[in-house]
């Protein structure tokens, strides 16, 4: 069954894709499938192939394996390193 759901993009993800959010229709079981369908794209949408991205799901943090479900917002950001 298709579902919508709000995808942001923060970020050098937000840079890179030149969007900070889209609205998506789909069969999506998990915030995974969500990314699968994005990086189906290529070009720029490759940036989120990163192994350590971060994600989540009606802001809160979660792994790549959470269920989404209808309306659901889920969110992709890189990993915020310190110095």
């Amino acid at each position: 069954m298709s579902i919508h759901v709000q995808v942001q993009f923060f970020a050098r993800f937000r840079e890179t894709l030149g969007t900070e959010s889209e609205r998506l229709e789909g069969t999506f079981a998990t915030v995974e499938a969500v990314r699968q369908h994005l990086l189906q794209r290529g070009g720029v949408w490759d940036v989120l192939s990163e192994q350590s991205i971060m994600c989540a799901r009606n802001q809160e943090l979660c792994s790549l394996n959470e269920p989404v479900e209808q309306g659901d917002e889920v969110a992709f950001f890189p990993t915020v390193t310190g110095g």
